[in-house]
């Protein structure tokens, strides 16, 4: 089989990598005239001091590796991110000037750390964090600006997030999964005041809760929120001080809903559906206890949405023919209005995604994205798995997708047992076993694409990035038979290895999704490990992997390297200077032109 590649750099898919993206948002809680943005417009994935009034953009951050998040101020004032070396996602928080000027360190006093969790509260009168370490997870609370010890302070070895804070922070909410002992949350308040618990809440085994926000008025205590323990995401309206709860209901909802923003009155919800990877919003009004589905368009509006301050919907909205646009709709009726910032691109005609259902070897229904090229099958194959595994994919923008389709290949992404949406025996099936049911579902769906005449058996290739990596070389670990080929974005080889060097963020979600560490659980954690299963490999394999990576860190890969070398199997490791994958556009262009390559070489 001969692969004719494009590679010139004006090829329609080195376009669609380029293609200016806005993948966050946020507006300043008390002063809705200012904004942050996050977006690759320049090149690589920035922070963007945002006039709402103009809708003009200034880059504020120019890390080399880019920024993965930021938040601003409530005033509008600041705008937060963590400052790293090299995309390792170590160090600490920093403010900037909206207005622009120097970084301050908001937190100078504490050794570099980990976080995914920075808030002010909405009156901006105390700034939350989590930090995390190998010691577990601290949660801090100081008065704003910063000085001195912070107010109120929470510590856990288990995966914790906060704190959630009331609109001038009488109350500070903790997510934790320490009562759970699974990859699920239980809330519990606090009187910052005072340090002490107020209420919890937790529905029991078998559920969780996904935290939510506060009311945006000042004095009002009720917190949105959602619980699964119907099976489902479902949310509610809980009072911490009065114990009051009124759980939303609806004919509408199918799959999970989750609460995704008050409006600023507090007068209505704005609600998140995802049912078989496909979304849908709904407007929940409090007073009237009215569930409206909103007629918003079609494709994936999974990345965010919250009311402006005139009653309309911001949406970050895409599919996987078009990159995602911020978007503002009629509040009532979902109506797509305008582009609240038009990044004009030229863009090639992309190749829609088609939803598909399929058995795996023990009857569970596993949904799965298809696209084609033009003409008639068999075609070679990419089989592709998302991260997380808490994650879903959806019929979202992917320029690595469409360039597979460019040259010949069919493109299948699935949703494997362990991702979001699909309830809570879905996702929890693979606790305590990772990659056992995952590696089943990936077989069958290699199985149900040959007896569709889609894929040619002898030209599928496995690829994936993270927990998608990893289920790549797992893959090919434990089915070799399957595979002509396989291709890991910043992968993991080696559970225990990778407990032992990872940020710890991460050694909490680990532990979650285990049930132990390694020491607690080796057997487990060998048993899921793709570097035991090193001499099944038949099938080459290239791997792409983030030398400063905390999430999937450096010496797991290398002695993985080393034992397939070792084994006389084939296996070439890219090493580039970023972390958890690349958030500069020439550098994932560079890392798509290896895929490339590799294939067109695996497949002659």
């Amino acid at each position: 089989m001969t692969i004719e590649l494009n590679l010139s750099d004006d090829a329609p898919w080195k376009k669609r990598y380029r293609a200016p993206a806005i993948v966050a948002s946020r507006i300043a809680a008390s002063n809705p005239k200012r904004g942050l943005i996050r977006s690759n417009k320049d090149g690589v994935f920035q922070l963007y001091a945002w006039d709402r009034h103009s809708n003009d953009l200034r880059q504020v951050t120019d890390q080399p590796a880019g920024v993965v998040g930021g938040q601003i101020s409530a005033d509008g004032e600041f705008i937060y991110y963590l400052q790293d070396e090299s995309g390792d996602e170590i160090g600490h928080y920093v403010r900037l000037p909206f207005a622009g000027g120097a970084a301050e360190d908001v937190t100078p006093d504490l050794p570099p750390y980990a976080s995914h969790y920075l808030r002010e509260s909405d009156s901006g009168n105390a700034l939350g964090l989590t930090t995390a370490a190998k010691d577990g997870f601290q949660i801090l609370l100081y008065n704003n600006p910063p000085q001195g010890d912070p107010i109120f302070t929470y510590h856990s070895d288990a995966l914790s997030v906060g704190p959630l804070l009331s609109h001038d922070a009488e109350i500070a909410i903790i997510a934790s999964t320490e009562k759970t002992g699974v990859n699920e949350y239980a809330l519990a308040a606090y009187d910052v005041a005072s340090g002490q618990l107020i209420a919890e809440l937790w529905d029991g085994a078998g559920s969780g809760i996904d935290p939510g926000r506060f009311s945006p008025r000042a004095g009002d205590m009720r917190f949105a929120g959602s619980s699964n323990v119907s099976g489902f995401y479902r949310p509610f309206i809980w009072n911490p001080l009065t114990g009051e709860r009124h759980d939303i209901e609806s004919e509408h909802f199918a799959g999970d809903v989750r609460d995704w923003s008050w409006s600023p009155d507090a007068a209505r919800l704005l609600l998140h559906q995802v049912h078989q990877a496909r979304h849908r919003l709904y407007s929940y009004d409090i007073a009237r206890d009215k569930v409206d589905l909103l007629d918003t368009p079609a494709g994936s509006s999974g990345l965010a949405g919250y009311f402006l301050d005139n009653g309309n919907i911001c949406l970050h909205w895409s599919d996987a023919a078009n990159p995602p646009r911020l978007l503002e709709v009629d509040g009532s009726s979902g109506e797509v209005l305008r582009d609240l910032i038009d990044l004009k691109s030229d863009l090639p005609e992309s190749i829609p995604w088609r939803s598909i259902t399929y058995r795996s070897g023990d009857g569970a229904l596993i949904q799965a994205w298809l696209a084609t090229p033009p003409g008639e099958g068999p075609f070679p194959t990419i089989v592709h798995t998302h991260g997380g595994p808490t994650a879903v994919q959806t019929n979202a923008w992917s320029p690595s997708a469409q360039t597979w389709l460019d040259h010949g290949f069919a493109f299948f992404s699935l949703n494997y047992r362990g991702s979001t949406t699909f309830g809570y025996d879905f996702q929890h099936a693979i606790d305590g076993n990772l990659g056992e049911l995952e590696v089943e579902d990936i077989a069958a769906g290699v199985g149900w694409l040959i007896d569709k005449g889609i894929a040619d058996p002898g030209a599928i290739l496995k690829t994936g990035g993270s927990y998608g990596g990893y289920l790549t070389l797992l893959s090919l670990g434990k089915r070799p038979e399957l595979w002509a080929g396989g291709m890991a974005m910043v992968a993991i080889a080696d559970w225990t290895l990778m407990y032992e060097d990872q940020a710890g963020t991460l050694r909490g979600y680990q532990r979650s999704m285990f049930g132990g560490t390694p020491e607690e659980k080796p057997d487990a954690h060998k048993k899921s490990s793709p570097i035991t299963y090193a001499e099944n490999f038949q099938a080459d394999l290239l791997v792409i992997q983030g030398a400063n990576d905390t999430r999937c860190p450096a010496r797991q890969m290398k002695v993985f390297e080393r034992k397939l070398k070792d084994l006389g199997k084939s296996i070439e490791v890219h090493w580039f200077d970023a972390g958890h994958g690349s958030l500069a556009i020439e550098q994932s262009i560079e890392h798509q032109e290896l895929m490339l390559r590799f294939a067109a070489k695996v497949l002659s």
